[in-house]
């Protein structure tokens, strides 16, 4: 008798144990748009130096897929997923609940690109009647038309979707132009032999856009605020970190995904143009995000007619931008 009273004794201490003890950290699922790579160095950062398991947060990458990470981050598959601002802007005007809780990389970090050899081609008002590999992305055809048009150019091509790297179709003669990331495929053309001649967007008036932005779910953000909160600064301090030492940062992504990376020189290059060129704002921080931004990039898109609503219409009004990001959960 004593022996069975100690025995519920017991079982009755582990059930008060598990009731009030830790619950453990925090599960969080992140979408990645694509396979690892540079834009995606702060969170294998985060998770290598424990700024996550910190936070009380056990991080989880989900591999990309199919599914854009804006529609798995709106659906609740995900807590967070890698964005950008213009599929972003198309995914949140037909109603994805998204909202973009840190800028990435805080420019373009694409541009128009054609063969280094092509001497017939020296603005983008030359291209004219070519033949433009694009990705299917529906702000493409109106951003390449601005472009062309502000350099003095009808704005006129041809569109075709590409199956293969921008620079091997430019270089196929498959495509006369292209626009890929400078900071990968740009430095990665170059180290192939196969050398890019690029036009920066901005530098025809083109309004400037957060190429990269990490984003949450809306409901999810606004239900777990302090979640979200140390998610995001953990993710910053990474992202931080790969800006003011981005050959630890490089170092930090292979090891994390050994056998991934072929080349090492494309991957620290890579990381090195970003936090030289992309990664922090005009203060040096990274994160931050405006409203001019913002309205910029995504407003062309509302007055170009390109962009509908959750009904399937064109948008004839601007929305509040104001309500698609916010700076609450960066570190100030």
């Amino acid at each position: 008798m004593a022996r069975l009273l100690v025995a519920l004794l017991a079982a009755a201490a582990l059930v008060l144990a598990g009731c009030s003890g830790d619950p453990g950290p925090r599960p969080i699922r992140v979408a990645l748009d694509w396979t690892p790579n540079t834009n995606h160095t702060g969170l294998y950062v985060a998770q290598a130096q424990g700024y996550f398991a910190d936070a009380g947060l056990d991080v989880e990458f989900l591999p990309y897929n199919s599914t854009s990470p804006d529609t798995l981050v709106s659906s609740g598959a995900a807590e967070f997923g890698i964005s950008f601002q213009d599929s972003f802007t198309f995914s949140r005007a037909a109603g994805a609940e998204i909202t973009s809780v840190m800028a990435i990389l805080q420019h373009w970090a694409t541009e128009i690109a054609v063969r280094a050899d092509r001497a017939d081609i020296v603005t983008p008002a030359d291209l004219d009647g070519s033949v433009y590999g694009g990705f299917g992305g529906p702000g493409e055809v109106p951003k390449m038309q601005a472009v062309i048009r502000a350099a003095g150019g009808t704005g006129e091509f041809t569109t075709v979707v590409l199956g293969t790297a921008a620079y091997e179709a430019l270089y196929a003669g498959e495509v006369d132009f292209t626009e890929p990331f400078v900071a990968w495929e740009g430095i990665e053309a170059e180290l192939r032999g196969q050398p890019l001649k690029t036009f920066a967007y901005t530098d025809y008036g083109f309004p400037d856009a957060y190429a990269v932005l990490l984003i949450g779910n809306s409901p999810w953000l606004a239900a777990n605020p302090d979640a979200a909160r140390a998610f995001v600064q953990a993710a910053q301090r990474g992202y931080q970190l790969a800006a003011d030492d981005p050959a630890r940062g490089a170092q930090l992504l292979m090891d994390a995904n050994p056998g991934v990376f072929a080349e090492p020189e494309l991957v620290t290059r890579s990381q090195e143009m970003l936090a030289a060129e992309f990664l922090r704002d005009g203060s040096g921080t990274v994160g931050p995000q405006t409203l001019e931004r913002w309205a910029g990039y995504s407003g062309f898109v509302v007055d170009s007619g390109a962009l509908a609503g959750p009904d399937g219409a064109p948008l004839t009004a601007r929305p509040d931008f104001a309500t698609w990001f916010t700076n609450d959960y960066l570190a100030r």
